[in-house]
């Protein structure tokens, strides 16, 4: 599958364990920066069975704790973390020379 990626910004522009969220080709993508300067994306759509929006949880570590739910997820791999269940849509990120790419989930279907 060939993945098309586009500049979200710099590193500095996303401020460590707080979500910013941006759009790609339409679609709101909830992007988090850990205090050890990783970077990941998600559709910005909790995965709990209410919905709402995810970019509102606080990042700790590789964690992202949802403050409308109450749950944990894991930002390595979407999965949200025990006795909850459910996963959490990642979207591929690249860092290169400091900018943040992000991968469109339209163009992976």
């Amino acid at each position: 599958m060939n993945e098309r990626f586009y500049l979200a910004g710099s590193v500095e522009e996303f401020l460590p364990q707080i979500g910013r969220v941006i759009e790609i080709k339409g679609q709101q993508i909830a992007v988090f920066r850990t205090s050890d300067d990783q970077v990941f994306a998600a559709l910005n759509q909790s995965p709990h069975p209410k919905g709402g929006p995810i970019a509102e949880g606080i990042v700790s570590e590789h964690y992202l704790y949802d403050p409308l739910y109450d749950w944990k997820i894991d930002l390595t791999s979407g999965l949200v973390q025990a006795p909850d269940t459910g996963q959490l849509q990642m979207v591929p990120v690249k860092v290169e020379n400091g900018q943040v790419w992000i991968a469109s989930l339209q163009d992976q279907v």
